[in-house]
This record gives structure tokens, sequence and C-alpha cells, in this order.
């Protein structure tokens, strides 16, 4: 009988041990994977949610995340009005839940960064509310976009881009610029 509650006792130490071995294993991957995350990853498992994004110069952002890219988010505001977010200005952002999802491996989203999403507004010719990392902010018609600045024609806000309504033509650095919201005609 003695033997019995002896092997009892054994196996029920080597089975605590597996656990905590099991434990300490899983808490160190789960480390691990966390860690390989970045902010994108982090954001795209709360598409479709509402967030409280608070941003360098541009101040308190709040929408539906419709988008997240190498770089960049894309808020849904209501009314119509889109807000795209440079993600290097971004201090915090409220709303995303527990779950994260790592990023798409493809070569093409991984192309897909701020400019590109830029270069898609300067396609559309929308009027835009160009909001610098600064605090300053500007309207117009992004005109043209190179590898690290954008050329704004600014013209009054909810207005067309006519040559007789441009005011200025200013080249915009990328990495000054913290959120660019479409204006409602």
């Amino acid at each position: 009988m003695r033997w019995a509650r002896l092997f009892a006792d054994l196996e029920a130490q080597l089975q605590a041990e597996e656990a905590a071995d099991l434990s300490s294993e899983v808490a160190s991957r789960t480390r691990h994977e966390v860690g390989q995350l970045d902010m994108a990853d982090r954001l795209r498992a709360a598409i479709g949610h509402p967030l409280r994004v608070t941003c360098a110069g541009a101040g308190e952002l709040v929408g539906t995340l419709r988008d997240v890219g190498a770089g960049w988010l894309l808020l849904d505001e209501g009314l119509g009005r889109e807000v795209l977010v440079n993600l290097s200005t971004v201090g915090a952002v409220e709303g995303v839940g527990q779950t994260s999802t790592p990023a798409p491996e493809s070569a093409v989203t991984r192309r897909l960064d701020l400019r590109y999403a830029v270069r898609g507004l300067a396609r559309d010719r929308s009027p835009l509310q160009v909001l610098l990392a600064s605090g300053e902010v500007m309207t117009g018609t992004f005109d043209r976009v190179g590898s690290d600045f954008a050329e704004l024609a600014e013209h009054l806000s909810g207005e067309f881009r006519r040559p007789g309504e441009v005011r200025a033509v200013q080249v915009v650095a990328l990495a000054a610029i913290a959120a660019v919201r479409t204006v409602l005609r």
C-alpha cells in the first residue's frame, strides 16, 4: 500500500512539473510573438471598430477603422469624411480590443505605404485638409507625389482645384504629414 502511494505521489509531482514547464514555454513563446508585432499588426484586428487616435499635430481623431497599411491607417469619421493617418505620428489608440493580426506577407502589400495612399488621394483630385505634425493645417489638392514628398496646390477648403483658385504650391515632406482629411463639398 505504501508503494502505491509513493508512486502516485511521484507521478503527481512529475505531472505538476510538466504542466509548469508547458506553462512557462507558452508564456515565453507568447512574449516572443508579441515582440514581433508592430503597431499596424496590432491595429489590423480592430478594422470595423470605433477608435480614438491621439496624433502629434492632429490631436484626437475619432472614427471607425477602415484599413491599415504599411505606415498608415484610415478612419471613417462619418458623413462621408475619411482621415488618412500617418502611423509614425500616432501616440496612442483607444478601442483596439485584445487581439492582433500579423501583416500579410505579400510583397505587394508591403509596398502599400503612406506614399501609395497619398498617391491615391492625388489621383482622386479631392479637396483635402492636410494636418502637419507641427500643428499647421493646409487645404488644397495633392498634385504630385514623390518618394518622400507631396506637392499640395493650396486653395480654399471645399473648392475644386482650378488654376485661378490656387494660392500657392507647397512641397510637403511625407514624414511631416500627421493626417489628411477629405473635405466635404
